[in-house]
Formats: C-alpha cells, sequence, structure tokens
C-alpha cells in the first residue's frame, strides 16, 4: 500500500504541473471550477468517495476544484434535459440507459478518452457500445452496470426443499407455488417505477423469445406466439406466487418488503443485501443473489450502463477532459468502485478479476451477468423512439394488465398498436 500511496502522489503532482499553467490567471492562481452532476448512489460511501477523497486529491495536485451535485433518484433525467435546454450547468452529467442517444447534440465526442481506457484496462465490452456510442463516437464513458438480479431467502427455500435457486422460470414458479403456501410469497415490481419492473420483464419477454421491434427500428414484432407464452407464464407466475398489491409496486416497495420479511423473492440489484448487512444483519446472513432463471430461448438481463459525459456548453472542454482522463485512470477508478462495495459491475475486461469482487463472493452473479444483458427494447436500436416505448411503459402495462384478468390477446394488441405508433411502422 505504501508503494501504491507513493505511486499515486507523484502522479497527482505531475498531472498538476503539466494542467496548472493551462487553467492559471494572470497572475499565476489556478481558479478554474469544474462541476459534475450525478444521480446519487444507493451506495451513499460511493459518492462520499468522490466528495472527500477524489475531488480533494486532484484539487490538491492541479488547483482545480470538482464540484459534485448530487441529484435524487430517479430525477437525473429531468435534470439532464434542463441542462442540455438551458446550455448552463454542470460541465459533466451522469448518464444511463441509452441517454447518450437522447442527448447526442448537447454531448462532447469522448472517443479519445474511451480509446485510451480502453486500451490500458483490456478492452471494452462489447455490449456497452450500443448504449454510449452514437454514430460512432462515444457520447459517454461508462464505469459500470446497475445489475437486476434475483435476491432471495435461502433460509425460505430450503424450508420447501429448494437448497439451489431454479435455473428456469417454470421452477422457479414451482418453487414459489410452494414458498407463497408457506406464508413466503414473490414480490416482483409490475407497477410504474423506473428500474425493477423493467429489470425482470425485458428478460422474462426475450427469455421466451418475444421481441418489440426489429433491429431496422420499424417492423414490430411483439405480437407472437412468443410473447404470448410469456404473457401467460407471467400471468401463472403473478396468481401463483405473489403479493397482489404488487401491481401498485415501484422501486422502494420491493426492497421494504423483503427487508420487512414479507417476501421471498424479488428482483432488484444489490442494494437490499448493502443495507441488510448494515442494518438487518440476521437477514443478510440467509440472503443470496441467483442470475435470472432462463427461459425456453435463453437467459437474459437488462443493461443499465452508469457514466459520465461531457456537456458541449462546457466552457473549457480540455479541462474537463484532463478530469475525466484522470477519473477514469486506474489508479483512482479502482478505488472508487472498491468504494461502492461491487454494486457496478465494470464493463471494461481487466476488472473481470478486480478484489472488489473478493469480499463478498454473494455479488460475483452481476458480474456474471454482463454476459448476458442486454438494452431496453433489444435487439431494436437505441433512441428516442426505445426510450418513448419504456418512459409509456408499454411492455410493463401488456404484462399488468394481463395479471389484472386481460385477455393475452388483447393486452398484445394493445401493446403493438402502441409500438407502431411509437415506431411508426405500417
Amino acid at each position: 500500500m505504501t508503494t501504491r500511496r507513493e505511486f499515486l502522489t507523484v502522479s497527482l503532482v505531475a498531472t498538476g504541473a503539466a494542467l496548472a499553467p493551462h487553467w492559471a490567471d494572470a497572475a499565476g492562481k489556478v481558479t478554474k471550477t469544474l462541476t459534475t452532476a450525478r444521480e446519487s448512489s444507493f451506495i451513499k460511501a460511493f459518492d462520499e468517495f468522490f466528495v472527500k477523497t477524489l475531488a480533494p486529491e486532484y484539487e490538491k495536485a492541479t488547483g482545480v476544484k470538482v464540484g459534485y451535485e448530487a441529484v435524487s433518484v430517479g430525477g437525473m433525467l429531468t435534470r439532464l434535459t434542463t441542462i442540455a435546454e438551458t446550455k448552463s450547468g454542470p460541465e459533466i452529467v451522469g448518464t444511463g440507459l441509452n441517454w447518450p442517444y437522447l442527448f447526442d447534440s448537447a454531448l462532447v465526442d469522448v472517443s479519445d478518452i474511451a480509446g485510451e481506457v480502453g486500451k490500458k484496462m483490456g478492452g471494452w465490452l462489447d455490449i456497452v457500445e450500443d448504449v454510449v456510442v452514437v454514430n460512432k463516437k462515444w457520447k459517454a464513458i461508462p464505469w459500470g452496470n446497475i445489475g437486476q438480479l434475483e435476491n432471495y431467502r435461502t433460509d425460505w427455500f430450503k424450508e420447501v426443499g429448494v437448497t439451489k435457486f431454479p435455473e428456469t422460470w417454470e421452477d422457479l414458479l414451482s418453487a414459489g407455488r410452494l414458498l407463497k403456501k408457506k406464508g413466503h410469497p414473490f414480490g416482483f415490481e409490475l407497477g410504474h417505477g423506473f428500474g425493477d419492473n423493467h429489470g425482470w420483464m425485458y428478460p422474462l419477454l426475450w427469455s421466451y423469445g418475444g421481441r418489440e421491434v426489429d433491429k431496422d427500428g420499424k417492423t414490430v414484432l411483439i405480437d407472437s406466439s412468443e410473447t404470448a407464452a410469456a404473457v401467460d407464464f407471467c400471468r401463472r407466475f403473478y396468481k401463483e406466487t405473489m403479493l397482489e398489491d404488487v401491481l401498485g409496486w415501484t422501486d422502494v416497495n420491493n426492497n421494504k418488503a423483503f427487508l420487512g420479511e414479507q417476501i421471498s423473492c424479488t428482483n432488484n440489484a444489490s442494494s437490499i443485501l448493502v443495507v441488510a448487512k448494515r442494518d438487518f444483519p440476521e437477514i443478510a446472513k440467509v440472503t443470496d443473489h441467483a442470475l435470472n432463471p432462463h427461459g425456453p430461448k435463453g437467459r437474459f438481463h437488462l443493461l443499465n450502463a452508469q457514466g459520465l459525459a461531457l456537456m458541449a456548453h462546457a466552457p473549457d472542454q480540455a479541462a474537463a477532459k484532463a478530469f475525466l482522463r484522470w477519473l477514469y485512470d486506474d489508479k483512482q477508478m479502482s478505488r472508487w468502485l472498491t468504494a461502492g462495495d461491487a454494486y457496478y459491475a465494470p464493463f471494461q475486461r481487466a476488472y473481470d478479476n478486480h478484489p472488489m469482487w473478493q469480499p463478498e463472493p454473494r455479488y460475483l452473479p452481476y458480474k456474471e451477468s454482463l454476459k448476458t444483458s442486454r438494452p431496453h427494447t433489444w435487439p431494436g436500436p437505441q433512441g428516442h423512439a426505445a426510450s418513448e416505448s419504456v418512459a409509456k411503459y408499454v411492455l410493463v402495462d401488456m404484462f399488468a394488465k394481463a395479471c389484472r384478468g386481460d385477455s393475452t390477446k388483447d393486452v398484445i394488441a394493445t401493446a403493438a398498436s402502441q409500438l407502431k405508433q411509437i415506431y411508426k411502422a405500417k
């Protein structure tokens, strides 16, 4: 550690020496300030490490003060829209999902930094390029994926004779029936939240072979026997395993229900275990994670790449790029990811065996899930139409209405009509 710290200090001083003259005023005093706006992390230590460690280190080395604006969870898209429309505010912004496509004209091409980072860190996983590379230009640099996997109670599963998490959706349904009879139902969000609903519904659709739209972005594919099979399964899954009120749940409800010992299984990020280890140690002991079950057409997970982008209105883009280069260097990024308690699974291949995964083996499925993760509306193209489909809850409502009692034929027809309008298909 001593050698590592000494090396860090030397690197920072060298960086400061190289950059400070560019930002000095006429008197030689550095006055440069940069601001980063990003959605607050569920892992408070991740935000705190940026504010209390990384930003002060950079300021000490370069004289550049890095401000941090924490945006409430679920509010970053609105904040980013305001920044882009007013062309003012933070120079560096957090991105998720396919936002680089939505704000393409307001973002700077950062392909040079992405290329340098990729080269140093063994290359990028191909899947991440689908959501950050727009017209062959990197419009954001990702640091990690927020995975959505199965969170479950190992003790209650064992009570009904299930010692290993089920591999298929049908086997999970069978286990869920037994658990519900024992007073330990499932709780999968079917309401209008922003993450935990999509986190299992898209993978469920894909695993049965269903698709919203084809690669051309024009051919709507939702009306198919594969989609019908997924809808029929979802209806049974809801009725036979779950609490009834999941139809109105948003992202906070399944966390509360799990930690309140009301449910035995849900689909979520690793935040449930993180909170349980801190506040509910007895629950933490019997909580584990598993990959989503596979269906007739495979196993899938949802991609939610978190990254940082540079706004075009930044008065000194060179200065902002210099900070991003420093932040994404392994000397900084490695420590930041570790502070995040493996909540973010990085996309650089060099991090496959990173020490961040060693303290808690139960987080490893989140790394494994990257192999089968896909962006919302896959295999359709990312962009405004894809975002509109997600924002209008087309897929969520298709499944939820079926669970309420609507026919499979009717819910698919409604979804198909909505998607044809969104994708302007004939």
